[in-house]
């Protein structure tokens, strides 16, 4: 899991978050979700026990669930979050329109 700044050490601090390391924290938590569905997708892909695969890939839908509560929550507590987010997702729009579609071909 990454360890970008760490606000936490597995130890609850001795005294509470600035807004800064909220965030700081929220993004981490955000980030180990994101991994952790590619690692449990990573594991049903490498298996071929469907019982083992169905449960993985169900624990991975989870965590993409976690994944939007904590966006969410980011988007809440940091007013520029969601213009950032929409910013990318125009240029993103941009390049699939000159591709003239989704640019899957």
């Amino acid at each position: 899991m990454p360890d970008f700044v760490n606000p936490f050490s597995g130890m609850t601090p001795d005294r509470k978050m600035t807004h800064a390391e909220l965030l700081r924290a929220l993004r981490m938590a955000l980030s180990a979700e994101e991994e952790a569905v590619h690692l449990y997708n990573a594991q049903a892909d490498a298996t071929d026990n469907e019982l083992a695969a169905m449960v993985l890939r169900d624990i991975a839908d989870e965590e993409r669930v976690h994944a939007g509560e904590f966006q969410r929550l980011i988007n809440i507590l940091d007013p520029d979050e969601e213009r950032f987010l929409a910013e990318g997702a125009a240029e993103v729009d941009e390049m699939a329109e000159e591709l003239g579609g989704d640019g899957s071909a």
